[in-house]
């Protein structure tokens, strides 16, 4: 039996089928204003948990933060639609929804034409708030005002990439390189008594002829691969300032006091 004290633990966990099947995330605890004990609750189903279904409390359990209800999962999920904002369960859904699960029929009909069902949020009243009701039985003397408040976090996604490719480009290349070449340079010496002798050697007069082969350097071009660096991708981390805006609710308290108004604007 799911009581008030189980109600902050059950709000936000997991809820179960009987066969242990997870059914959704629990996200309200509807209350009756009678007796203040927790009578319904409702249960993200659907795509991606767009939906609330709810599902009745009675013979429910709770364990390890887990609500575990006695229903096949294809039950909850069929259940009639009915809308989890409203912030109540008018008698004639509540009988539709009694109806269809096949519990309470006989008490809880005749109970619902002077009774309604409200809900609590996270903090287990149907303000949303902690403390009492002041239309149940079980009202203290004070009131908690809660607010929310933006937490703000960071979330890793892919921002874009960035690649190495290789591929061959060509270009000209201009050099100088000094060559050489042989020129024929003639030399004439006059006759003395040092080379008289091999000037006299040969004929008186005749006809020869001296070849003289002549060298010259040319460029010789010859194309060498060399490794010359080494290129990597690596990342490193920016961190700038971004702006998060987002809007949030908070509770004011007023008092009114013999005709005298005084509101809290904290």
């Amino acid at each position: 039996m799911i009581t008030q004290q189980d109600i902050t633990s059950i709000i936000g966990s997991n809820a179960v089928d009987a066969d242990g099947d997870k059914l959704g995330k629990v996200g309200q605890v509807y209350l009756d204003d009678q007796t203040g004990s927790p009578e319904w609750a409702t249960v993200s189903t659907g795509m991606f948990g767009t939906s609330e279904t709810f599902v009745p409390l009675t013979d429910a359990t709770v364990a390890d933060g887990t609500l575990r209800v006695p229903y096949q999962k294809s039950k909850v999920k069929d259940a009639p639609r009915v809308d989890a904002d409203q912030g109540h369960l008018s008698p004639e859904e509540e009988t539709e929804l009694y109806r269809y699960y096949g519990v309470g029929i006989a008490t809880e009909t005749a109970r619902v034409d002077t009774a309604r069902t409200d809900t609590v949020g996270t903090d287990a009243n149907r303000h949303g708030t902690v403390g009492h009701d002041t239309s149940g039985p079980t009202t203290d003397d004070a009131m908690t005002r809660s607010e929310e408040q933006i937490r703000v976090g960071t979330q890793q996604v892919e921002a874009g990439r960035a690649r190495l490719r290789k591929y061959v480009v060509t270009e000209d290349v201009t050099t100088t390189v000094p060559v050489s070449h042989e020129e024929v340079r003639l030399e004439r010496e006059p006759i003395t008594d040092a080379n008289r002798d091999e000037a006299l050697a040969g004929p008186a007069i005749s006809e020869e002829e001296h070849e003289v082969v002549l060298h010259a350097e040319r460029p010789v071009v010859a194309k060498e691969t060399v490794p010359v660096e080494r290129v990597r991708l690596d990342t490193e981390t920016v961190t700038e300032q971004e702006t998060v805006t987002d809007t949030v609710r908070k509770e004011q308290i007023e008092s009114d006091v013999d005709g005298v108004r005084d509101t809290d604007r904290r």
